[in-house]
């Protein structure tokens, strides 16, 4: 009965989905594109087409990025195959355009009806499919069983918070939980609730995210660019979301506001380098223009990334191009994507977005494998377990709100032993975890 509902109320659904990729495509325009994709009419692939496909669905940007190292991996263990990269989101199709080019071939996943789903089958035809993370799309799962295609929930995940909701389908969530070919989890309590749910063959492999890199080229651009920044105390607030930008200039006005009742200069840490520098990174590019808009109106000096350092003269060093950043801006908008790696280069201290809200944070793995010291906010529920084992590695900190931020980050730009003890914890931290990617490809070669 449950099946009939959903499957009927996609039906209703989808005419108000488009709707909504109109409305969304006004902020950003790739939302009006290959809407075709979306109901399974894609090109698939020719019909002479012998070679194993292995199809990969990340939704969005983090997805995608966490799909790197599996993706490279998989090109290299079997250069028979071909990869099909699939995602919902235009954001995460020109991630995955930006990191693969045409390695891989991509489209949008088709929304979860039957009809949808049996035509991308049919004009792919994967002999593998991988889920990334918190993928479950009932029908999806339903005709991969149909047309036995074997589907694998990959580097899977499951909170207390999802799981009490999943739980309530009760048998239907089992159902659901156990049409998946195989479940690799991040951790063990990810597995164990996942196999609650009724998940079948759970294995625990560790978190894919440990094992992305960034660039050795990208963290030179970053310390290029701390070069042409100076001195000054330089923390980067990551991958923020809507409404968190305020609360994050809020903590950083508390910070300027304490160093100036101290006699320090303007927006310096009591004792530390004068002039401390916000890099602002939201996590959507269409917020860009709305989050500098909202950095003048709370009247900080702002340069964006774009400006300063355009893109011919990032790629160089800081002695061929990029000019030094003026003392007077305190606030640099980090509007490019694809460069979170160099942001963390040129930073001393990371605050990880998605977490001062209830919105369940961002991945703080990239800024521990740059060894940066992580802050990080109340609301990891998509995270606990990386935030709490950083934690007690002594990687990260939490904070409870925007003047606990401001504590913190005066506290530790005032403690340069301190900073570089977490910044050491966290490398450690992020290396002694690596390893999911190969104990992965190992387990899904087996099932080609």
């Amino acid at each position: 009965m449950l099946r009939a509902i959903y499957r009927a109320a996609w039906w209703l659904i989808a005419p108000l989905a488009v709707l909504r990729l109109f409305i969304r495509s006004r902020r950003e325009r790739g939302y009006r594109e290959h809407i075709g994709e979306r109901f399974g009419y894609s090109a698939g692939r020719l019909p002479e087409d012998d070679s194993p496909l292995i199809w990969v669905h990340a939704v969005s940007v983090g997805e995608t990025r966490a799909a790197q190292p599996l993706v490279d991996a998989l090109l290299a263990a079997r250069p028979d195959a071909r990869i099909l990269l699939t995602h919902m989101t235009p954001g995460g199709r020109a991630a995955g355009e930006q990191l693969f080019g045409d390695r891989v071939l991509r489209c949008y996943v088709p929304y979860d009806m039957p009809h949808a789903v049996r035509r991308f089958l049919r004009a792919w035809r994967p002999s593998l499919g991988l889920v990334m993370e918190t993928e479950v799309w009932p029908t999806l799962i339903d005709e991969c069983k149909r047309a036995d295609v074997p589907l694998v929930l990959t580097n899977a995940r499951m909170s207390a918070r999802s799981f009490k909701r999943a739980a309530k389908f009760g048998a239907g969530a089992r159902e659901v939980f156990g049409g998946f070919t195989r479940v690799l989890a991040q951790s063990p309590a990810d597995a164990e609730r996942l196999s609650t749910l009724g998940a079948r063959n759970v294995a625990v492999l560790g978190n894919l995210k440990f094992d992305m890199a960034s660039p050795p080229a990208l963290i030179a651009r970053g310390r290029d660019w701390r070069r042409a920044i100076g001195t000054r105390p330089v923390w980067v607030a990551a991958s923020t979301r809507e409404g968190e930008e305020e609360l994050v200039l809020q903590a950083f006005a508390a910070l300027v506001e304490s160093n100036s009742a101290t006699g320090a200069a303007p927006g310096a840490a009591p004792g530390a380098a004068p002039g401390a520098l916000l890099i602002l990174v939201p996590r959507h590019p269409q917020r860009f223009d709305e989050v500098a808009a909202l950095v003048e109106r709370k009247q900080f000096k702002l340069e964006r990334r774009s400006r300063w350092a355009p893109a011919a003269a990032a790629a160089a060093s800081a002695h061929e191009g990029i000019r030094a950043l003026p003392q007077d801006v305190s606030v640099l908008l980090g509007d490019s994507m694809g460069e979170m790696g160099a942001y963390y280069a040129a930073a001393d201290l990371a605050f990880i977005g998605g977490s001062l809200l209830p919105l369940g944070g961002q991945n703080l793995i990239e800024a521990c494998a740059v060894g940066v010291p992580v802050l990080i906010g109340p609301h990891v529920f998509n995270f606990t377990q990386a935030t709490a084992d950083a934690t007690a590695a002594g990687a990260a900190l939490q904070v409870q709100d925007p003047a606990d931020l401001a504590r913190a980050l005066r506290e530790l730009f005032n403690d340069k032993s301190r900073r570089v003890a977490m910044g050491a914890a966290a490398a450690a931290f992020a290396s002694r975890h690596r390893g999911a990617t190969a104990r992965t490809v190992d387990v899904l070669t087996t099932l080609l």
